[in-house]
């Protein structure tokens, strides 16, 4: 006859076999080297609620994963103290009630660490079947509320049948008891205070990955509609529009649910399903850097995600990626224009609420939308939305905008006991899905509306390679922490209606510091590499060998001084990176008896333009100097960093470079050692026994590389030199800020036909629009009273400097185009 210990064993490991063949796990850090394990040290399994279903699953996961099993006994000769324990016990068979009680192994570990026998390594596990978060004030959580759980084994049975599929299994790094329980000599207050920290931590855990409990949307909507400031603001409505507070509240509860998402998980396991699906068909996978630190941040802070915004497939690809990370996914503004028929209902159902393009001459509606933002701000939602506004069509990250910020940062002034942090995140495509209607809008074409039918042109694209999606996690920005910062007595200001003198300018320096960090974020992946290259040569094509030589030299600089920590680089070698790229069919191979020439052709030239415009900030520094070194045969080391000091400003407003004037001009100090490390330029000292850097011989092959290399930022000093270049020709006090932006898009329009430069943002009115924007910012120019621009001796001075980075020939041109006058927008031309 068989033992008792022996038949429960065999029983146990019968059953969890059986079980094995239903339920589909996805497991996190199920190794000793993430669980800090050490060897020695006994191993303890902890978790929250007692299952025997849960501990099924932990023993089946720890055998295949070579890890100590749960189910032996951590006492040879005591076979009933298996390592583990639950802290939640329950007794009664129906009606089950939880016993405060902590466990009994717990008590005596505690005991045997007090004893100072050997400490012992606790592992909190946490088991989540379904990762569907919970309803609030449900009928089936009110039934089962207060103390007792009326038939938990069968609703266990039933969570195991239906989301057996979908079950998730996380191990979290190793506690040191010893360490927990620290100096107290009180064997109650030692057991209670582990007990707590491991409560804390799975609730942290639990709303890591479902995230708060959901309000069913009819409820949600009714709590706004009764909050004292809405129905203050449709009183307020019903006045200025003489209509009753029954109309208005009407009013009120339909924006209230034009704009509230219908977060629903069966949609988003429906939505897993098709984008694993998508994601492989259309792209060769999702490539996703730096997610680990999120995890551990989202345990204590409320994330507001604000990634580039690039694709409308974006929302679409954070949401797969953080739920693939066994992350909750967000909720997601989204444009009113894409709340289409079909579309619209999933887009809601998977987290998405819709926003119109402005709130001006509607208060009702602003303030519906802001209490809804601070609804979910107060009870910890994440939250997504992009600070672009609108996708870009330059692939250049567009200035933010600062609505959605300036409402996150009020709903924070109003409950901050929770930490907020922005997560910035970059997105970035090897080929993007919607090239064709971008290069249309940037010839001029109008931006199409949004159709159901897009999703049938998506498909039919399936047939076309796509390359690898590629999605960053920046650095967060602790919302607290900036504020401390930038408006110390922050906490004095409160009310979701009460605008901060500092508001304005806070919102706008955190503007530019997510920008900033977005671009830090950046992936630099083959297509960018052979772009930058191919654009930056005169006919926009190399020999092949030549082109290897230039992206090989691009990738050893780029790896001695990378732009930040968190960007990320292909690592293919350069011949890799051509055939890569030429499967993509954006480069094109020509062959002649001296060899391969790679090239691509005018049209596939201006669509390059945008995968080039997205790692163009990287490239922003190194190619500046490279321009010192192509124009001049020697250059000091201290006229390099004060030219460099006085264009930093604007290209940083340009690019979102994330570096402070001091920390750039040790930048450019450190490309100058890589470029001198890398034989490009020597140093030496001039006559005078200055530090001095020389220009290599214009038939070398170093020579040629500084050239190419500083065809990068060529185009952006050229459109500065040509607003200074046209107020000088206008004088000071003769022209508008207006009227000088359309001449510069007039000129570069111009000279970007004599010269055939296939760069649509070339002649962007909202580039020559910031420079003007900046110099107002420096004092280079002031406005006057007549809104007429006045400025001093100080243009003369750069324009006179601009034969260290500009060719005598751009110059020329430029100076003769804008000598003969160009048409002011009014249909007059200025003359000088």
């Amino acid at each position: 006859m068989l033992k008792p210990i022996t038949l429960n064993r065999y029983v146990f490991h019968s059953l969890r076999k059986l079980i094995s063949t239903w339920v589909r796990t996805t497991v996190e850090n199920n190794n000793p080297e993430a669980l800090h394990l050490q060897t020695g040290k006994p191993v303890v399994y902890v978790m929250h609620q007692r299952s025997l279903t849960d501990l099924m699953v932990l023993e089946g996961e720890c055998i295949k994963a070579g890890l100590p099993r749960p189910y032996k006994p951590i006492v040879a000769d005591q076979p009933q103290s298996k390592a583990h324990f639950f802290l939640s016990q329950h007794e009664g068979l129906i009606l089950q009630r939880e016993r405060p009680e902590p466990p009994e192994l717990l008590e005596a570990l505690v005991r045997q660490v007090e004893a100072k026998h050997q400490d012992v390594q606790l592992v909190p596990v946490t088991i989540i079947w379904g990762r569907s978060p919970e309803k609030e004030q449900s009928a089936f959580k009110l039934l089962f509320d207060w103390n007792f759980s009326l038939g938990g084994r069968f609703r266990k049975f039933l969570a195991t049948l239906l989301h057996g599929r979908q079950t998730m299994v996380s191990f979290s790094p190793a506690l040191s008891l010893q360490e927990i329980m620290g100096d107290s000599n009180n064997h109650a207050r030692s057991v209670r205070k582990v007990n707590r920290i491991l409560r804390v931590h799975f609730r942290q855990k639990k709303a890591s990955v479902l995230g708060p409990d959901l309000s069913h949307r009819r409820m949600l909507v009714n709590s706004l509609i009764h909050t004292p400031r809405i129905q203050k603001a449709i009183a307020a409505e019903a006045a200025a529009q003489e209509i009753t507070l029954v109309e208005a509240e009407a009013k009120a509860r339909k924006y209230a649910n034009e704009i509230a998402s219908d977060f629903s998980m069966p949609v988003i396991r429906f939505l897993d399903i098709i984008l694993t699906w998508f994601w492989n068909k259309l792209y060769s996978g999702v490539k996703i850097n730096h997610v680990e630190p999120l995890k551990a941040l989202v345990q204590s802070h409320t994330i507001v995600y604000v990634p580039c915004h690039r694709s409308h497939i974006d929302y679409l690809l954070l949401s797969y990626v953080l739920y693939y990370e066994g992350l909750p996914p967000p909720h997601i503004a989204a444009g009113i224009n894409l709340n289409m028929p079909l579309v619209g209902t999933i887009l809601r159902k998977g987290g998405a609420f819709f926003m119109r393009r402005t709130f001006r001459g509607n208060p009702l509606y602003s303030m519906v939308f802001h209490e809804y933002m601070y609804t979910l701000t107060s009870k910890g939602f994440a939250t997504e939305y992009f600070i672009e506004g609108g996708r870009s069509r330059t692939g250049r990250t567009l200035t933010p905008k600062t609505g959605m910020l300036s409402i996150t940062v009020r709903s924070f002034l109003r409950d901050h006991r929770k930490p907020l942090a922005f997560v910035p995140v970059y997105i970035g495509y090897e080929k993007l899905l919607e090239m064709a209607s971008y290069l249309g809008e940037l010839r001029g074409e109008a931006k199409k509306s949004e159709s159901p039918l897009d999703i049938v042109r998506t498909l039919a694209a399936l047939r076309n390679e796509f390359g690898k999606a590629w999605i960053t996690f920046g650095e967060p920005l602790d919302l607290g922490t900036f504020l401390n910062s930038q408006a110390p007595n922050w906490k004095d200001s409160s009310g979701a209606n009460d605008k901060p003198a500092w508001l304005e300018k806070t919102t706008s320096n955190l503007s530019d510091m997510l920008a900033g960090r977005i671009n830090a974020a950046a992936v630099i992946n083959p297509v960018n590499l052979v772009a930058i290259a191919l654009l930056s040569s005169p006919r926009h094509a190399l020999g092949e060998e030549e082109l290897i030589r230039q992206l090989d030299g691009y990738t050893r600089l780029l790896s001695m001084a990378p732009y930040s920590d968190r960007t990320a680089m292909t690592d293919l070698d350069a011949r890799s990176m051509i055939h890569y790229v030429e499967n993509l069919q954006l480069i094109q191979r020509k062959t002649d008896a001296l060899g391969d020439i790679i090239g691509m052709d005018e049209k596939t030239a201006i669509a390059m333009t945008y995968y080039r415009n997205n790692v163009l900030h990287i490239f922003a520094i190194p190619s500046l100097i490279s321009c010192f070194f192509v124009n001049c045969a020697s250059i000091t080391r201290k006229e390099i960093l004060r030219i460099s000091a006085v264009l930093y400003p604007y290209l940083q407003a340009e690019l979102f470079l994330q570096w402070t004037q001091h920390e750039a001009l040790a930048v450019v100090q450190k490309w100058l050692d890589c470029l001198v490390a890398e034989g490009l330029i020597t140093h030496g000292q001039d006559d005078d026994g200055e530090a001095c850097y020389f220009q290599p011989d214009p038939a070398t092959a170093e020579y040629i590389m500084l050239n190419v290399f500083s065809r990068s930022i060529v185009q952006t000093l050229e459109r500065f030199y040509m607003v200074i270049s046209l107020l000088l020709r206008n004088g000071s006090g003769n022209i508008e800020a207006e009227a000088l932006e359309h001449q510069s898009g007039v000129l570069a329009q111009r000279l970007s036909i004599i010269h055939g430069l296939n760069a649509p943002e070339f002649f962007d009115k909202s580039l020559f629009r910031g420079f003007i924007a900046q110099m107002r910012y420096h004092g280079v120019l002031e406005i006057t009273q007549t809104n007429k621009l006045v400025f001093g001796d100080d243009i003369q001075k750069v324009a006179d400097q601009a034969h260290t980075l500009l060719t005598t020939e751009i110059r020329h041109s430029i100076n003769q185009t804008s000598r003969y006058g160009v048409s002011n927008g009014a249909g007059e031309k200025s003359t000088p």
